[in-house]
């Protein structure tokens, strides 16, 4: 592996390419000088070879075709001084053959015996047959292991073959030569080799340096690092590409510092918003989330939601696709409400775009919209239990008014007791509008709480003895009160109102020989006063109820009683304003309690405050 790690280095690489240019170009120079020069050196030996044998051809024939006298030597002697005046080392043997293949003279001693014998060489035959000049042929003597070139030539006179020359030469010379040669240039390569990669090693370090340095800072761009600088080591193409490294090297410093600006800041604002926000991919799958909308949607780990459908994020994968989503221009009512807890959401949806109108993804924002649907739902109720409160009496008077205008008012009997009715019904409609206005002040707070120091228990004493005085039911008033004086700082009139409402409702619903029972219980920062009915009850479900506006839990006898279904919302109201808490607990058939407490504290002397 650390063979392959080095070979990948572009160092090495160009030295390699270098080297392998060189060794190419060495032996294509090579190969096409040891061809040329050993053709030349062939050519020429062969050539010389040939102007040997015209020679030896000339004589040859001057004796063949000569006339001889008896003190003339023999043929044989003859041809025998003809070829030892040829000898040299580059021939090895001449023979001289007559037209019959018998062989006449040799320049070879060894080789006398075969003088008057036939010559069984088909080249030789071959030559005497067809009077052509053979090919000169290159053979391989296997005893002395040299190269040998073989040459038969015609003797013609008068354009008859008269005989042959054979010639054998030693052309290993020529051979040895081109080796030598051979030797000389490769030791000349193997030089020029050294020297090349030397040359290349040195060569390639002034280029791949600065290329090196260029892959260095892209490594540490890569890991955030821009600080780090390409040298520049010369004017040329590599140098101004390093040049050019560093400016993107500054522009990318900036372009990520931005992005990491804006991304900050996007972090920031996806952190602190109150509303949830989702992003998605183009495939519709969720790739964002901030903690706004894992907490709306009751999820605590994002690595739940992230890379799910959005439209199964939101519930929806039933009645919307992604695509339908996309397309989506209004808002989304999103229920995921329980028995026990109404929880409404609304989602807005845009989608992100390329500028080519290609689409990256979905954007959909949360909010959540429980405490506003329960507003208009509350706005719609009280708006319906307001038409309703003054259509009762306002109906009641007009037919009473219809009637007394027809005639009644001459009737003595009836007439007084439809007036009377009327007033009734307008006193009604008065304490509805005041109760409407005091609820008005209280949620606008426009109002002022005219507090003053007063002994709780005598305040309490008070109230319950004007209601025992003027109570017309049967009906028994019960105290548990502490014997400590309890100061505490309240706005009496408001807070007379709240112990009245609760009162006059234990009056309403309480049984004929009922009791009512007070209590009030001292703790460390507040006392609770406790007020108990036997009348018959309030079910479960509906008890928080009683203190919304317009609430009765039996509205025939609250009507009929001329209640206006506001004292409760009114004296919860107070009791908020004064600190404190109000609540109900209640059974069916067994009667209602009403809790509310009050803040105060004690002093280092023991006094209360």
């Amino acid at each position: 592996m650390k063979k392959l790690g080095i070979l990948r280095s572009i160092h090495v690489k160009f030295v390699l390419i270098y080297v392998l240019l060189v060794i190419i170009a060495m032996q294509i120079i090579g190969l096409y000088f040891i061809r040329g020069l050993e053709n030349t050196l062939k050519t020429n030996f062969m050539a010389s070879v040939a102007d040997r044998m015209s020679l030896v051809e000339y004589s040859v024939r001057e004796e063949l075709v000569k006339e001889r006298t008896e003190e003339d030597p023999t043929i044989e002697e003859s041809l025998n001084n003809v070829l030892s005046g040829f000898d040299s080392q580059d021939i090895n043997e001449i023979q001289v053959i007559n037209s019959n293949s018998r062989i006449l003279a040799t320049s070879v001693l060894d080789n006398k015996v075969r003088i008057g014998q036939r010559s069984l060489d088909d080249v030789v035959k071959r030559t005497i047959t067809s009077g052509a000049v053979s090919e000169n042929a290159i053979y391989f003597n296997k005893n002395t292991g040299n190269r040998i070139m073989v040459r038969v030539i015609p003797v013609k006179s008068e354009d008859e073959i008269i005989g042959a020359i054979y010639l054998e030469a030693n052309i290993e010379k020529m051979f040895k030569q081109v080796q030598e040669i051979n030797q000389i240039l490769a030791g000349g390569t193997a030089v020029s080799l050294t020297i090349t990669i030397i040359l290349g090693i040195f060569i390639a370090q002034t280029m791949t340096r600065p290329i090196s340095d260029m892959r260095r800072q892209a490594q540490e761009m890569a890991k955030g690092n821009f600080s780090r600088k390409v040298r520049v080591y010369g004017d040329d193409e590599i140098g101004q590409l390093a040049v050019a490294f560093n400016h993107l090297t500054n522009r990318l410093q900036e372009s990520q510092e931005l992005t990491e600006g804006e991304r900050r800041k996007l972090t920031s604002v996806l952190e602190n918003m109150t509303d949830g926000v989702i992003a998605t991919d183009r495939r519709g799958r969720v790739v964002l989330i901030n903690e706004p909308a894992l907490q709306m949607l009751g999820v605590y780990d994002e690595a739940h939601i992230l890379n799910r459908p959005i439209s199964s994020v939101l519930g929806l994968e039933e009645t919307q696709t992604f695509e339908d989503l996309s397309q989506q221009t209004d808002s989304i009512a999103l229920d995921f409400s329980t028995a026990d807890k109404p929880y409404i959401l609304r989602a807005s949806f845009s989608i992100t775009q390329k500028e080519t109108g290609f689409v990256n993804g979905l954007i959909v924002v949360l909010h959540d919209n429980t405490e506003q649907e329960k507003i208009d739902m509350e706005r719609r109720e009280f708006v319906s239990n307001v038409s309703h409160e003054l259509r009762t009496p306002l109906t009641t008077m007009r037919s009473y008014l219809e009637a007394l205008a027809e005639g009644a008012w001459k009737d003595k009997e009836i007439a007084p007791s439809f007036l009377r009715i009327t007033r009734t019904e307008t006193e009604r409609m008065i304490r509805l509008v005041e109760d409407l206005l005091k609820l008005s002040r209280m949620d606008s707070e426009d109002y002022d709480l005219n507090k003053e120091w007063v002994e709780f228990n005598r305040f309490l004493n008070f109230i319950i003895d004007r209601f025992e005085l003027s109570k017309s039911q049967n009906v028994n008033f019960r105290r548990l009160l502490p014997s400590t004086n309890l100061f505490v700082e309240i706005d009496t009139d408001k807070m007379t109102q709240v112990i009245d409402n609760i009162i006059s409702n234990a009056l309403k619903y309480s049984p004929d020989g009922g009791d009512v029972y007070f209590e009030i219980s001292v703790f460390e920062k507040y006392f609770k006063v406790m007020i108990s009915d036997e009348g018959m009850g309030i079910s479960p479900s509906n008890v928080n109820r009683i203190f919304d506006r317009f609430y009765r839990a039996d509205r025939a006898r609250s009507r009929e009683m001329g209640g206006t279904g506001l004292g409760l919302a009114i004296s919860r109201e107070m009791i908020i304003a004064h600190g404190g808490e109000i609540w109900a607990e209640s059974e069916e058939g067994k009667g209602t309690t009403i809790f509310f407490t009050l803040p105060f504290e004690i002093h280092e002397d023991g006094e209360w405050d």
